[in-house]
């Protein structure tokens, strides 16, 4: 049987540490993944909603108004959640259309996130009420909230 010398072992535990630290980054990178994955499911949810709400608007579809409270209900529900964990600090690359200045500008994003949530929820309680000339207007309002953010953020 072979001793393991001195010599031996230190290369031994030299790659058990490697294989540790490369399977932390790997699960930090795993992480990441997730988060950009949340907040890009998170974004299509957006334009799924407000795309209908927009087609109905400008006679793409047919105007029904119960289909129309429905997305905007859907669309509040989900700027109610919080966007902002997709964002983590290590998450910019080249696969997303996220910016740079959302990290450098972190505070300005949220408040640009808080104000779609704001201009979502009026919609849905506007929507509610059925009146197609106020639901256009709100509608226009979460619109301009959504391209506040896209416009600085998004690429």
């Amino acid at each position: 049987m072979k001793r393991i010398t001195k010599l031996t072992k230190q290369p031994v535990a030299a790659m058990f540490i490697l294989s540790l630290l490369m399977s932390v980054s790997t699960a930090g990178a795993d992480e990441v993944e997730k988060a950009v994955d949340y907040r890009q499911g998170l974004m299509n949810v957006y334009n799924w909603n407000m795309k209908a709400m927009s087609n109905m608007m400008k006679g793409k579809v047919p105007y029904d108004q119960k289909t129309f409270a429905a997305h905007a209900n859907d669309l509040a529900a989900a700027s109610a959640l919080s966007l902002l964990p997709g964002f983590p600090e290590d998450s910019e690359s080249e696969e997303s259309d996220a910016l740079p200045e959302i990290w450098m500008e972190f505070d300005d994003f949220e408040a640009k996130y808080k104000a779609l949530g704001e201009a979502a929820s009026n919609l849905s309680r506007t929507a509610a009420d059925g009146e197609k000339g106020a639901i256009g207007e709100a509608l226009k309002k979460t619109g301009k909230a959504c391209k506040a953010c896209h416009k600085k953020y998004k690429n």
